[in-house]
């Protein structure tokens, strides 16, 4: 039966190997490129460089090179839809023997309903997780030169770094094999399945993430300095001019609002931000995993059951 389930898979596990590997004609020969780049301009020389005031010289450096690589950056930003791509496809084959109504033959034959939905889904669920795997060496390996010199908590980073992608990719799968289980149209449902996705993606990025990530708040005063080191690499969700209070200034009234009249308290030349630490990436990476997985598999259990009680 696996051999059977394989071969029946065989064309979308296809598929998703060409994806991988247009994805790896990118990224190997720019990332070599990149990674030379970085090591004859001594760019680890200036990893404790900030940008708020520091090195001349490493600023030039680092601007030279970001500029340079801005557009492999810009193109890499848009992998993170491969994903919901490569888990759609692979559901796929469920979806289409549902609607063939191949499934019944074999039920009729020595597999049982169980087997087969067991087996089916196993593969599937397997075929995802190795994708989603070769996806995150590739991703990870690429970033390494802008992630020692940015970090890798902001939201178009960090959905391409860690373990996050297996979340997404196992997300994608399950939601077309549920909707599949239930429409027994296999494009359709592969389509609506990715556009689920991308919603998905879009709401957790704009608005989830930050809601069950651990912020912390600072205040500052500018003319003291560089920006404050616990803001290195971390992801800033607000920042602005406030008083000493870290009450944040409306539009214009950071250069008005001294006097006595001011409604608050203190001088205008301070800076308060919100933000999440980059020491917290693991604990924000697993949270979003653990989310994303469990619904995963609440959605193939849901496939499964559907196909062996409804079928």
């Amino acid at each position: 039966m696996i051999w059977l389930g394989w071969r029946q898979q065989r064309t979308e596990t296809l598929i998703a190997a060409a994806l991988l590997a247009l994805v790896a004609a990118i990224l190997v020969p720019s990332g070599i490129e990149m990674a030379h780049a970085y090591s004859r301009d001594g760019l680890s020389h200036c990893l404790g460089f900030n940008k708020a005031g520091g090195n001349l010289a490493c600023g030039n450096v680092i601007g030279s090179f970001e500029q340079r690589f801005s557009k492999y950056s810009s193109l890499v930003d848009w992998f993170t839809l491969l994903p919901g791509l490569i888990g759609v496809v692979l559901a796929a084959p469920y979806a289409l023997e549902l609607e063939r109504g191949t499934n019944r033959l074999a039920w009729t034959q020595s597999i049982t309903r169980r087997r087969w939905v067991t087996t089916k889904l196993g593969l599937a669920a397997g075929s995802a997780l190795v994708a989603a795997t070769a996806l995150i060496l590739l991703l990870v390996w690429w970033r390494q030169p802008f992630v020692r010199l940015d970090g890798r908590m902001d939201n178009g980073v960090f959905d391409s770094q860690g373990v996050v992608i297996i979340g997404y990719t196992l997300f994608a799968l399950g939601l077309a094999l549920a909707i599949g289980a239930v429409w027994r149209r296999a494009i359709p449902a592969v389509m609506v399945a990715f556009v689920g996705y991308f919603v998905a993606r879009i709401f957790t990025d704009i608005w989830l993430r930050q809601r069950f990530a651990p912020t912390e708040s600072l205040t500052w005063r500018p003319a003291n300095g560089p920006d404050p080191a616990r803001l290195r690499h971390a992801w800033v969700i607000t920042e602005g001019p406030s008083d000493k209070f870290g009450h944040l200034l409306g539009a214009g009234k950071a250069s008005v609002c001294a006097g006595p009249g001011c409604p608050f308290p203190g001088p205008p030349n301070w800076m308060h931000a919100v933000f999440v630490p980059a020491s917290d990436f693991w604990s924000l990476q697993f949270t979003e995993l653990g989310l994303f997985a469990a619904i995963a598999l609440a959605l193939i259990a849901f496939a499964g059951w559907w196909t062996l009680h409804r079928e």
